[in-house]
């Protein structure tokens, strides 16, 4: 019973993680890379589908994107979508192809970014948190109940902080991470 507990915990806190990163993702920075552009959807045949499932997205030269669509005739909204998009990228085709050139970061905005960086590890730091407390408040419930002893509800709930501990120090990690390749040039 407090295995699956700790588990379910441990899976959760996973999953917030890897929100993170995908929040991460969409926060641009200076460099080009594919990931950029994972948020973007395109309207093919009526149906919302993601980029990278309509074309190749590689990085060029390492200030900009070529994107090479598998069917010649979705350029156009491939090209309104990313426009669409609230990245601030203004991509340009020449028929085949479509260059997106990534516009240098202004100090002003690194500094945005940081700041929307910070409050996305936040949030991340706060689910953590609310999984833990979930999972205590299921101890705690489970020992009022007489299904386990009051040593092993402590006991429980002290493996439940070392999980959250480890968690939120990957979460700081990967905020310094972010924060590093936001502020270098």
């Amino acid at each position: 019973m407090i295995d699956e507990i700790i588990k379910d915990a441990e899976k959760r806190m996973t999953k917030s993680l890897a929100s993170l990163d995908d929040a991460f993702k969409r926060i641009r920075t200076g460099r080009a890379h594919p990931s950029i552009l994972d948020s973007v959807m395109v309207s093919y045949y009526g149906n919302d589908t993601p980029l990278n499932q309509l074309a190749n997205v590689n990085v060029e030269e390492g200030r900009s994107l070529l994107i090479s669509p598998w069917e010649k005739q979705i350029i156009s909204d491939i090209e309104k979508a990313i426009m669409k998009s609230d990245l601030g990228l203004n991509p340009s085709n020449n028929g085949d192809t479509i260059r997106v050139p990534m516009p240098p970061l202004t100090e002003e905005t690194r500094r945005e970014y940081t700041k929307q960086a910070k409050n996305e590890a936040e949030n991340a730091r706060i689910a953590i948190r609310n999984i833990r407390r979930d999972a205590n408040s299921d101890f705690k419930d489970l020992e009022k109940e007489k299904e386990i002893s009051e040593d092993e509800q402590r006991r429980a709930e002290d493996l439940v902080q070392k999980l959250t501990d480890k968690y939120v120090a990957e979460v700081e990690a990967a905020y310094q991470v972010k924060e590093q390749d936001l502020l270098s040039f």
